[in-house]
């Protein structure tokens, strides 16, 4: 495993029964960098990441994580990993000194070490005035925060996040990101899920996971400047019936409302793209300003989920 590297996959693949969860996936995750797994439910992100801790055997294909076999070295690489799920997983009728108490413990820090870790990431993560508040009686915002502070209590090199800001608002969000570029800054590697385009944005790399498969890959400038995709914006007088007509062609692809106007994704190889809408439109009696867009991630996100099935 070279060094740059905190995480290499090849054809990891997991299967339930009959149902491939994971499917061949191949990665090369960065140190230092945050990593992301966009994709909606159901793609394999959580599964993948299970995985790459050791929490589940793979079915097929090899992982090195920090130059640990996994699963077989699972149990060494447990001290340089942390790991925040999707749901609350605390204690919540424990208090949050208590909780960060017992991850002390289940990570065996020295007494010396333990006081001052807990001291520390209360401080970074503005939860002093909650230390001997139940965590019960959080809000949404503060779980999070306490999750966090209880995931990098030992300092792990690396940190896996599994959707992590799926239930906290749109503020929570801005900080909890700002505080994992403040990991990054220090040394450590963070790979996260996410379905939401603005955090996928955030990455510095991102796979794009579809039906267990990694479909797309690269900083999100790559992918956005490679898209297999013609990007047009349109401006009509009768928005439905002009929705209607583009959705009568087989070279577009996907056809969104965004307010007053419509956003076109077509093939890649149609010739003269805006020529023949305008062509289509005129025939049905809808005038138009159609103009050539700039992609955007979630652009990127739908040709390489939905061109493939088409």
């Amino acid at each position: 495993m070279s060094g740059q590297y905190a995480i290499e996959s090849h054809n990891l693949t997991r299967r339930f029964g009959t149902v491939t969860a994971v499917d061949h996936v191949s990665l090369k995750i960065p140190r230092a960098q945050i990593y992301g797994f966009l994709g909606p439910n159901g793609s394999g992100k959580s599964t993948t990441i299970r995985m790459l801790c050791g929490l589940l055997q793979p079915s097929e294909g090899t992982a090195q994580v920090l130059h640990h076999q996994v699963p077989r070295d699972a149990e060494k690489l447990r001290h340089k990993l942390g790991y925040m799920t999707q749901r609350f997983s605390l204690y919540e009728d424990l208090t949050v000194r208590e909780n960060l108490k017992f991850i002390a413990d289940v990570y065996a820090l020295p007494a010396a070490r333990r006081k001052h870790r807990i001291d520390a990431v209360l401080s970074r993560y503005r939860l002093d005035d909650r230390a001997n508040q139940r965590a019960g009686y959080l809000s949404g915002g503060q779980r999070q925060r306490l999750a966090l502070a209880a995931a990098i209590l030992h300092e792990p090199e690396l940190l896996l996040l599994d959707e992590p800001t799926s239930a906290v608002d749109p503020q929570s969000r801005r900080d909890f990101w700002e505080s994992l570029f403040e990991l990054v800054d220090a040394g450590a590697t963070i790979l996260v899920s996410t379905h939401y385009m603005d955090e996928a944005e955030r990455c510095h790399r991102l796979a794009i996971l579809d039906d267990g498969q990694v479909v797309a890959e690269g900083t999100p400038k790559e992918l956005i400047d490679t898209i297999d995709a013609t990007v047009l914006e349109i401006e009509a007088t009768d928005l439905r019936r002009a929705r209607r007509v583009l959705d009568s062609h087989p070279f577009v692809k996907s056809v969104a409302q965004l307010g007053s106007r419509l956003h076109a994704l077509l093939d890649q190889d149609t010739t003269e793209p805006i020529s023949r809408i305008h062509s289509a439109f005129d025939q049905a009696g809808i005038e138009a300003k159609i103009e050539a867009a700039t992609a955007t991630l979630e652009d990127v996100f739908v040709a390489a989920t939905t061109f493939a099935r088409a």
